[in-house]
């Protein structure tokens, strides 16, 4: 078999594994995905009418609200799944599995893809679910095209990619599993400090930078424009710029941790 083949069949293998342990062990993947759905009707039911009214200036309207909230707990719903990811490759790192694939004749990085590919058709999952849930509750798409849709998509998944990337480093950084899941936890932290709930002209002064150059704030307001028909401006650029780069950067990190840091 060439070499393309074999990394392909070892992918494909590790790809098997890991969607088995979430199915055996769906546990820590609904635990995490609880809070993203809590969020949204807690904000929604609970803070819907007094946010609307400061968003549109108006009278309470939750519809307008629902709208406003949910490409950014679709999002977040991204970071809250690949902390399982993160929980995972410790795991493996410190039961001694890995020591173990060290030794057989596979594709070394076969075993990073699977953890990724995973993650990602995870966080694809995860993301349909909590936008049933939004489309239950009165979340409408409108102005939307099917260019705009596929769009939508392509950055769910990228930014899915990007933050996976990530996770798997924090995963092979972290000690315990209990050390990864702390350490990936800015990943459910940094859009609370977005525009995910309020708009950032809203904030305070200082401390609207904080919230302005960050990653889930450009992808927030790309995917918010790709659903509901408003402009994107230059957040497009940038939210790709982002995915790209924390791809780039989880991955070299990842390969790194995983070639030269045995367990």
């Amino acid at each position: 078999m060439s070499s393309l083949s074999l990394a392909v069949r070892d992918s494909s293998t590790m790809l098997r594994r890991n969607l088995l342990h979430a199915r055996r062990y769906p546990s820590l993947t609904l635990n995490l995905l609880l809070t993203p759905i809590m969020l949204l009707l807690l904000f929604v039911y609970i803070f819907g009418g007094t946010m609307s009214s400061g968003i549109t200036g108006g009278s309470p309207d939750r519809s307008a609200y629902i709208a406003y909230l949910v490409p950014g707990l679709l999002l977040m719903t991204i970071g809250s799944t690949v902390i399982g990811t993160a929980v995972s490759v410790s795991n493996d790192m410190s039961e001694g599995i890995i020591a173990r694939f060290r030794t057989m004749a596979i594709h070394r990085p076969s075993v990073l893809v699977g953890h990724v590919i995973g993650s990602v058709l995870q966080s694809v999952a995860s993301v349909l679910l909590v936008g049933a849930v939004a489309f239950a509750i009165g979340f409408r798409s409108t102005g939307a095209t099917a260019l705009e849709w596929l769009a939508a998509f392509g950055l769910l998944v990228l930014f899915a990619l990007a933050l996976t990337w990530i996770a798997v480093g924090m995963g092979l950084s972290s000690p315990t599993a209990e050390a990864a899941s702390n350490n990936a936890m800015p990943l459910i932290l940094l859009p609370l400090l977005s525009s995910a709930f309020t708009p950032i002209d809203s904030m305070p002064g200082w401390f609207q930078p904080i919230a302005e150059y960050q990653p889930f704030t450009p992808a927030i307001e790309t995917l918010r424009g790709l659903l509901l028909g408003s402009e994107i401006g230059h957040n497009g650029w940038l939210a790709a710029a982002w995915c790209l780069g924390l791809a780039v950067l989880g991955y070299f990190w990842s390969t790194s941790k995983f070639n030269h840091d045995p367990k």
